[in-house]
């Protein structure tokens, strides 16, 4: 039985999602350029990513973690509109910074933050480029670092996506203070295949379920939540 799970668990590590032009620059450029061009004619921040119930179960975890304080450092890694920070924002924390590979994601957050009158720092950062990331924990790390679909988005490059994903791995788990936890947000990854994933680098803290849906006879969830904490941290 141990060997079958080790093959079930190494299956689940290698499997590939299809490329997709959801895993390239240019297409999320593309759309946060006319995200911008909305907000600023009609004042439309754009799409919510995954709805507010999966934001709502983010910051209830947060809220009752015991070592998250208002001040803990948070980082949101592909922040997109920004709305997670956002909202943290409006709920008293006060040291929060999005990045995004996109120069028009950042400017749309930006803008947005502005409106909503919270003070959150924005940066155009590419954490894959170790340059980048090392450049952006220079002066301090962060006490929590969140992805709500850049994980998804990394693992549908058309190009060396597996490449990705280890850089990705990496990089954030060096982002992270001692004690620091990562949030992760996936529609594309089931937690299992999450666990096989980031096991190297990140202990398991806990599964923040989605509600279930049944169809068909079978039963299931749309949205993967998980909490770790870096094992080098």
């Amino acid at each position: 039985m141990a060997d079958v799970a080790a093959c079930e668990e190494a299956e689940e590590a290698s499997r590939e999602l299809p490329a997709s032009k959801l895993g390239t620059k240019e297409y999320w450029d593309e759309a946060y350029s006319e995200e911008l061009v909305n907000f600023n004619d009609i004042g439309d921040v754009g799409e919510i990513w995954f709805g507010k119930s999966s934001v709502n179960r983010i910051i209830k975890w947060i809220k009752n973690c015991k070592k998250i304080t208002k001040s803990s450092s948070f980082l949101d890694i592909g922040c997109g509109n920004g709305m997670l920070l956002v909202i943290l924002a409006q709920h008293g924390f006060t040291n929060l910074t999005g990045v995004d590979y996109s120069k028009g994601a950042v400017e749309l957050a930006s803008s947005i933050a502005a409106d909503e009158e919270v003070n959150i720092k924005y940066l155009v950062c590419d954490i894959l480029c170790s340059s980048e990331s090392s450049a952006l924990c220079a002066d301090h790390k962060f006490d929590v670092c969140l992805d709500k679909g850049t994980y998804d988005a990394i693992s549908l490059n058309p190009e060396d996506a597996a490449g990705c994903r280890a850089k990705y791995i990496n990089s954030v788990c060096s982002l992270l203070t001692c004690d620091g936890v990562f949030i992760i947000c996936s529609c594309n990854w089931t937690k299992s295949e999450l666990l096989a994933q980031f096991q190297d680098k990140f202990d398991f803290l806990e599964d923040l379920p989605a509600p279930s849906f049944s169809f068909g006879g079978q039963s299931g969830n749309t949205v993967t939540t998980l909490v770790f904490r870096a094992k080098n941290s």
